[in-house]
């Protein structure tokens, strides 16, 4: 990553895509917590755009099974627009909100890398694969789907249609530790690297997230970077919906932005599913803060310390 960047921040408030309310929250906590501040103490510029809002909503067709769908598609014609400019304009800071944003930053991210000629790649950081597609998902939560929709896979009618889709052999996933069946075969058949827990656990985190930026780099590729709170170890970040015990430690979340931060080739940035109702005075949000700080330049040796009275 470059020295100085323009982070430009986009709050999008989305809890259409699970029904654990709360994630509305989640953009004006990271605001509290620092987030701007913690990016121009880096040295670098911040433009905060504000929260979207949903596009209008029209009546859309799918499985009964399926939660807020109108209101899913809706969210995810307003971000794409909204994230296309900003990639357009800087480096994009997606605030949510639950993952579901993620169908809208990526069609966005996805739309800018198609103008700019280059392969658009995805890191996901999550507990969670979010392979469904509206057609498989048994939840009906569409937090789910948005990779699925990313790579191509059908069954988005009710969507607009994902620009240049992502080969599937361009994504990668650390942190899985959640993943149904039929995801896991989509996932296979589709190419897609994925490292769950144990697979980190064996062989350590750096050697793989390092031979996928050397891809990266190699295909002169914009980078996409999509962080979950429940990537993290719920002792660490109780603040999420979604809670798979057995996710990263501090020391290894650091480790991994530390790493995107030196490769230099992170273009955009999701901070997804912090519900800050379920927060413990705020230490989730703030550490989605410091390690976002720790992608934009933040060294080890710079991290506060924190009080624990």
């Amino acid at each position: 990553m470059t020295d100085t960047r323009t982070c430009i921040l986009i709050g999008a408030p989305v809890d259409s895509g699970q029904r654990r309310a709360g994630c509305v929250m989640g953009p004006d906590a990271l605001r509290v917590a620092g987030l701007s501040a913690a990016a121009t103490s880096l040295g670098h510029r911040v433009e905060d755009r504000g929260n979207l809002g949903p596009a209008p909503t029209r009546p859309a067709r799918g499985r009964p099974v399926l939660n807020g769908l109108a209101e899913t598609v809706a969210w995810t014609e307003s971000i794409a627009p909204a994230a296309a400019a900003a990639a357009a304009d800087g480096f994009p800071i997606f605030l949510g909100g639950d993952h579901s944003i993620s169908l809208g930053s990526l069609a966005g991210i996805a739309r800018h890398a198609e103008t700019m000629g280059r392969p658009l790649f995805v890191l996901w950081l999550d507990a969670h694969s979010d392979f469904h597609t509206p057609e498989t998902t048994e939840s009906g939560n569409l937090h789910g789907t948005p990779v699925a929709y990313a790579a191509g896979l059908p069954g988005f009618d009710a969507f607009p249609p994902f620009p240049a889709p992502v080969p599937g052999t361009r994504i990668a996933m650390f942190g899985l530790r959640s993943i149904d069946p039929a995801e896991h075969k989509a996932l296979h058949d589709h190419g897609v690297r994925v490292f769950d827990m144990r697979a980190l656990d064996e062989t350590g985190i750096v050697r793989p997230l390092r031979e996928f930026l050397a891809e990266v780099e190699a295909a002169n590729g914009m980078l996409h970077v999509s962080l979950d709170v429940d990537f993290l170890d719920p002792g660490i970040a109780p603040a999420v919906g979604t809670t798979v015990p057995g996710g990263a430690t501090f020391r290894e979340a650091h480790l991994v932005m530390e790493l995107l931060h030196e490769s230099g080739l992170v273009t955009s940035l999701d901070l997804v599913e912090l519900n800050p109702f379920l927060d413990e005075r705020g230490r989730t949000a703030k550490l989605m803060v410091d390690l976002t700080a720790s992608l934009l330049g933040r060294k080890i040796f710079d991290r506060p310390t924190r009080s624990h009275n």
